[in-house]
């Protein structure tokens, strides 16, 4: 018997640290751990946001290519809808487009679970209209770096990112902290066929304006093989916005394709 348990360790430790795919990745947060090299990831996470000054959908297309088992570059590309309070009007257009970059450089694997860390740089390119609309369309140039680190077991995932968005034209500068948990509510399997819980925190502190928001997201998540359908449910704790800004609620609804 105590063969046989080593032997399904082992077979996990192998699905898990190979594959990457024991617990999904976080919905609105992020996660180091990366599938093999050579591996195409086409994904979307729409996001319908109401705010104080107006009602957001953003429908974005993602295209991830890991050239190695330990680098990813990518292209995300989002079409917005919007309608402003009072007379503003609405709106059909482009928002901003980012291009991400990932490096592993940390990782450590044992049975069953596996610890990683990441070097993260996201650059954001002005295509979207100024509409303040923090991660949709804001009209400028912002330059994000950081770094994500996290451990996963065959029981539980805990992801953590911490880094800095320089935007050199306005006084939006943000330092940003990400805390998700993930909980799968199924053995693992592979082929992958799993349901998981996620509860995520994003902490953002403007430091040129001295101003501060925290956000938390409940989420599910169904993965069977190659695909990936997640929802979320995100709203403030605490913020200390200008009152235009303040949001009320965010809902967010993706699927990920591994090709």
């Amino acid at each position: 018997m105590k063969i046989i348990y080593v032997v399904i360790g082992v077979l996990l430790s192998i699905t898990l640290t190979n594959r990457g795919l024991a617990q999904g990745p976080p919905i609105t947060a992020d996660k180091p751990i990366m599938l093999g090299g050579k591996t195409k990831l086409i994904k979307t996470l729409s996001e319908f946001r109401k705010t104080e000054q107006g009602e957001f959908l953003s429908l974005p297309v993602m295209l991830h290519y890991l050239p190695t088992s330990n680098s990813l570059v990518g292209i995300h590309v989002p079409f917005v809808n919007y309608s402003l309070s009072g007379e503003n009007g609405s709106n059909n257009s482009l928002g901003d487009i980012a291009i991400l970059g990932k490096y592993q450089f940390y990782r450590k694997d044992q049975m069953g679970k596996t610890f990683r860390v990441v070097a993260k740089t996201l650059q954001t390119l002005p295509t979207g209209e100024k509409l303040s609309a923090d991660g949709i369309s804001t009209g400028t140039y912002q330059s994000y770096q950081g770094i994500v680190a996290g451990y996963e077991s065959i029981k539980y995932g805990v992801s953590n990112e911490l880094g800095y968005n320089l935007v050199p034209d306005n006084s939006n500068d943000e330092l940003r902290y990400k805390l998700g948990f993930g909980l799968p509510l199924k053995k693992p399997v592979y082929p992958v066929n799993q349901v998981n819980l996620f509860f995520e925190y994003q902490s953002s502190w403007f430091t040129e304006r001295e101003d501060f928001l925290m956000l938390f997201a409940q989420g599910i998540q169904y993965a069977k093989g190659r695909l990936t359908v997640e929802a979320a449910v995100q709203v403030p704790i605490i913020q200390s916005l200008p009152e235009n800004l303040k949001r009320e609620y965010s809902i967010f609804f993706g699927t990920r394709y591994i090709l």
